[in-house]
C-alpha cells in the first residue's frame, strides 16, 4: 500500500480567506504550504466571500465539529431593489423593485429573523436533493422545491445604509446559516426584493479574522518554519469545552480509548468535556464520576 505523502503536523492555521478562491483551494493550499498529511476546514465560505476560514491539521481535524458547531459573525451588504438567481452578485438579475424602505423600516423588519428560526437554503448552493447537489441542478436550469431548515440567530443588527440601493448588516448566527437566504428573504419581506452584496466572516468560534494570514503570505511563508509558527494549538478548537485534567493511569487508558481518571475542573457530571495531561490534549468525551469516557482520541 503506497504511504500517504506529508508531515504529521497538528494545529489549526486561521486564514482570511480573499475573494475569488474557493475553500477548497485554500484547504489545498494550506496542505502543501505546511506539506501537511491531512488538512480541513471548518465552515464554507462562497468563493465570492472574504475572512476567516480556519484549516485544521492533522489531530485538530477530530476537533472541526466543535468550531463548526459554534456562532459566527458575518458582516454583509445588501443590495435592495433586485432579486438574483443566485441571491448574491454574482448571479443573474431575474426581477427588479422601485422600492427603497425607510432606515425604521428595515430595523423593524429584521427581529422576525432573529432567534429560532426556519430558513430556506438558496437555489445555488450544496444542499443535497435526491443525491445530488443543488447548485448542480441549478445549473442545468431546474427549480427545486427546498424543504426550510432551523437555524438559530442570536442577532442581526442594521450597521449603516450608505445609500438608497445597499444596507451593510451584521449577523451573528449558528450552524448551517446562509446569509443569502437572509438578504434574499428580508428584501422580500421589505417588499423591494434583495441580494448579498459582499460577505465577510468576521470570527468563527475562538477565530478572528484580524488574526488571520492571507494567502500571499500563505505562499511567501511555504516550507518554512516561519509559516508554522503562525499555527494554533488544537485545544483552541475545543475553546467551548470545559477542560479535566488526566491523572497518569487515567491518560494511558484514554488514549487507548477506554473510560480513565480525570480530575474535574468546571465540568459536571454528563457534560462533554476534553482531558489534557502535562500540557497535551488526550481526548474527547463525557465526564462522568470522575471519569471521561472518549469519544475522540488525540494521537500526539
Amino acid at each position: 500500500m503506497a504511504r500517504k505523502k506529508g508531515r504529521d503536523i497538528s494545529g489549526w492555521l486561521v486564514v482570511d480567506k480573499p475573494a475569488g478562491v474557493t475553500s477548497t483551494m485554500v484547504v489545498n493550499k494550506v496542505r502543501w504550504a505546511l506539506d501537511a498529511k491531512k488538512a480541513g476546514h471548518a465552515g464554507t465560505l462562497d468563493p465570492a466571500a472574504t475572512g476567516v476560514l480556519a484549516v485544521a491539521l492533522g489531530e485538530a481535524t477530530k476537533t472541526v465539529p466543535y468550531i463548526t458547531d459554534a456562532l459566527k459573525c458575518y458582516c454583509f451588504t445588501v443590495r435592495l431593489g433586485a432579486a438574483t438567481n443566485t441571491d448574491d452578485a454574482e448571479g443573474e438579475v431575474i426581477a427588479t423593485s422601485d422600492i427603497r424602505p425607510a432606515d425604521d423600516a428595515i430595523a423593524a423588519a429584521l427581529p422576525a429573523f432573529t432567534g429560532e428560526i426556519m430558513q430556506v437554503p438558496p437555489q445555488f448552493s450544496a444542499v443535497k436533493v435526491d443525491g445530488e447537489r443543488a447548485y448542480a441542478l441549478a445549473r442545468a436550469g431546474e427549480e427545486m422545491d427546498l424543504a426550510a431548515r432551523p437555524l438559530w440567530v442570536e442577532s442581526l443588527t442594521l450597521i449603516a445604509r450608505p445609500d438608497p440601493d445597499t444596507v451593510e448588516l451584521e449577523m451573528v448566527c449558528g450552524k448551517g446559516g446562509y446569509v443569502r437566504s437572509i438578504a434574499r428573504d428580508l428584501g422580500a419581506k421589505l417588499g423591494c426584493l434583495g441580494h448579498v452584496l459582499c460577505l465577510r466572516r468576521v470570527w468563527s468560534g475562538p477565530f478572528d479574522a484580524e488574526d488571520g494570514i492571507s494567502m500571499e503570505e500563505i505562499e511567501r511563508l511555504a516550507r518554512t518554519p516561519d509559516l508554522e509558527a503562525h499555527l494554533l494549538p488544537l485545544e483552541v478548537g475545543l475553546a467551548d469545552l470545559p477542560e479535566v485534567k488526566a491523572t497518569p493511569e487515567g491518560a494511558v487508558r484514554l488514549k487507548n480509548g477506554n473510560p480513565g481518571m480525570v480530575f474535574a475542573s468546571e465540568a459536571e457530571w454528563g457534560e462533554e468535556a476534553w482531558a489534557s495531561f502535562q500540557g497535551q490534549p488526550v481526548a474527547v468525551g463525557i465526564y462522568k464520576s470522575g471519569e471521561l469516557h472518549p469519544s475522540r482520541v488525540f494521537n500526539l
